[in-house]
């Protein structure tokens, strides 16, 4: 088996899970590890046998990379994605994609001209329960979509960059990208928005605390969404959960299964499916990406909905996405 060599731009969050998953996997090697806090990149680097980095520029000048993972915050995002485009690697890199449209075109338009493979971290679309929920809508008429994801994350340090509107963009961008990528992935585009939000609870951090969205679809599908970070820290059974109503019909979809009607009953249905990590090794390997779900360009298409909500929620009118960027 080819081995795969990855290095990773960031270091933190979400890095630790993919690095572990990746260090599961046949013929997966970490190679470098970069962050701008030295110990963090000195430590993965211990942990997987790689060479640390502080500058992304020097791991980049390495000739035994075949692909690259970004893990930044919102706000970092742009420069190290064009850094690895003009180095010619195929890379995975974290939602949202940028804080804003111009730097995600930008990203995106190098991507397109230089033809290499891409992944967003949009994991959710390869559960098992997310292709059995496809195969449940499949040449179906969708009438209603309901999401949510109301969590805790809010609470915290309030100088951290996820509690700041400039850096993060809120829990709409930052963190219910991933409930709002899956109404995308369901249920068909969304070509306008209205939104409202309010600051309730959490009155020490300049981002709203709670969110509605009402979304209008281009198939005709209505929609809504609802994300509150100021709920209870230690549930999450309440993120990222769908109820969708087809037809005569509910299927509510979650992270841990679908529930669905048959013969009468309703029944909580799972599948296995691949990671993220897998797949984007896989395509990388073999030098295609069109098992790769989640693409560069398809998920603008997400951050721009998240962004148009934001538009909205401020100006106090509705936004066509067509509008954004």
């Amino acid at each position: 088996m080819q081995e795969v060599r990855i290095g990773f731009i960031g270091c933190g969050g979400n890095a630790n899970g993919h690095m572990q998953r990746l260090s599961d996997l046949e013929g997966v090697r970490i190679v470098g590890t970069c962050d701008v806090q030295q110990e963090r990149a000195e430590s993965a680097a211990e942990r997987y046998g790689a060479q640390p980095y502080t500058n992304h520029n020097l791991m980049l000048e390495r000739d035994d990379l075949d692909g690259i993972y970004l893990s930044l915050p919102v706000f970092a995002h742009g420069q190290p994605e064009l850094d690895v485009i003009a180095r010619g690697l195929p890379f995975l890199v974290e939602k949202p994609v940028a804080v804003n449209m111009e730097i995600a075109r930008q990203v995106e338009e190098a991507v397109n001209a230089a033809g290499i493979i891409t992944c967003v971290g949009y994991q959710l679309r390869y559960l098992g329960s997310t292709q059995l929920a496809r195969q449940v809508l499949d040449e179906k008429t969708v009438n209603i979509v309901i999401g949510k994801y109301w969590s805790g994350s809010g609470r915290g340090d309030p100088n951290s960059w996820q509690r700041q509107m400039s850096r993060s963009g809120g829990q709409i961008l930052e963190q219910a990208t991933h409930t709002i990528d899956m109404m995308r992935y369901l249920v068909g585009e969304v070509e306008e928005v209205y939104a409202i939000s309010a600051n309730r609870v959490l009155k020490e951090i300049d981002c709203p605390d709670n969110n509605c969205v009402t979304m209008q679809f281009t198939n005709g599908t209505v929609g809504s969404l609802t994300t509150s970070w100021s709920y209870d820290s230690g549930d999450w059974s309440h993120a990222n959960v769908l109820d969708i109503l087809y037809e005569n019909q509910l299927i509510h979809w979650g992270v841990g299964g679908l529930d669905v009607r048959e013969d009468g009953e309703v029944v909580s249905k799972t599948a296995p499916g691949p990671s993220i990590d897998e797949v984007f090794v896989d395509a990388v390997r073999r030098g295609d990406g069109s098992k790769i779900l989640s693409p560069y360009s398809d998920a603008v298409k997400s951050l721009a909905i998240s962004l148009a909500a934001i538009q909205s929620s401020e100006t106090g009118a509705p936004v066509s996405i067509s509008s954004i960027g």
